[in-house]
Parts: structure tokens; C-alpha cells; sequence
């Protein structure tokens, strides 16, 4: 089962509600495209910042390889552990993206795939928002009986606490 991370966009001006046709699902976990195809990947979910820091380190560390005299193969291995670094951290960076877009994290799910977490999402929402005015509320179950104590230990040395630690203040 994965887990999911879920986030509401920015109320437009005209809206009162929130559009749940908008609402994105991050999936925690390793992203296989975004390990395969780094700046595509980016490209794709508009992550600008991330792509101009991934370009700016990606560069930075090859051209020091570079001057240092590294061999290619060394030059291609760092290439691939930063794109294995961005496959592992993905979800962290679309999250943070979002975030600084003013998206708002509005809850976790889990479930087997991007479907079963938006359908369980949306009915624990649905159950979880107020009903409209007007509208007639759920009966309450009665209140249940208190659960009664049980008696206090007897006064002749026996203490409420089991295991190896004694009472405060009893005999060692």
C-alpha cells in the first residue's frame, strides 16, 4: 500500500469552496520516471526551482571533476547518483514546490494505487465536513455507563504496581 500525501490549491477569487477536481495526491516513494528522466520529470510537474538547482549542482560538480581529471566513467557514475538521489527524494521536492505555491497540506491516505487513496480520502472528507444549514443531524448514541474501578490495593503491603520496580517510598 502506498501512502499518499494530499494537497488543496489556493482558493481562487471567486470560489467559496475548495476544487476538488484540483487537489494533488503525492505519493511517497521512489519515482522510476524521475530517476530515468531528471529534468523531463521536472519539466513536466513545473518544478522550476528544482530544475534550475539541479542544473546549477549537476554542473558545478561535473565541471569540478572536469579540472580535478576525473575519467568519464567517474563523470557518468556522479550523473547517475544524483539522478538516483532526485528518483528518492521526488515526492520531498514536488511537496516543498507545492507548498511554496501556497497549496495547503490538507491530509494523508493510504491505498493501493492513486484511486483508492483519492475514493478513501474523499469519504472520510466528505464524513469529516459540516452538514448544511438546515439539514437534519445524525441521531447521537446514548451515553455508555462509566466503567467502574477496580478496588485499591489492600492496606497490608501490597502495592498497585506490577512488575519489577517497587513503589515509591515501600521496601527494596
Amino acid at each position: 500500500m502506498s501512502v499518499y500525501t494530499v494537497y488543496e490549491p489556493p482558493l481562487r477569487a471567486a470560489d467559496a469552496l475548495a476544487d476538488t477536481e484540483r487537489f494533488v495526491f503525492v505519493r511517497d516513494g521512489f519515482y522510476v520516471w524521475a530517476f530515468l528522466l531528471t529534468p523531463f520529470w521536472m519539466l513536466w510537474h513545473r518544478l522550476w526551482l528544482v530544475l534550475a538547482g539541479y542544473l546549477a549542482i549537476s554542473g558545478v560538480l561535473e565541471t569540478a571533476l572536469v579540472i580535478a581529471g576525473a575519467s568519464s566513467a567517474v563523470i557518468a557514475l556522479l550523473g547517475v547518483l544524483i539522478s538516483v538521489l532526485v528518483g528518492l527524494e521526488a515526492s520531498t521536492l514536488r511537496r516543498f514546490t507545492l507548498r511554496r505555491r501556497g497549496w495547503r497540506d490538507v491530509g494523508i491516505v493510504s491505498g493501493d494505487d492513486a484511486e483508492d487513496a483519492e475514493r478513501r480520502f474523499f469519504d472520510a472528507w466528505v464524513r469529516k465536513s459540516p452538514a448544511p444549514a438546515g439539514a437534519p443531524s445524525a441521531p447521537t448514541p446514548p451515553a455508555a455507563a462509566p466503567i467502574p474501578r477496580p478496588p485499591q490495593a489492600a492496606a497490608h503491603g501490597a502495592s498497585g504496581i506490577i512488575g519489577l520496580f517497587p513503589e515509591p517510598g515501600g521496601q527494596r
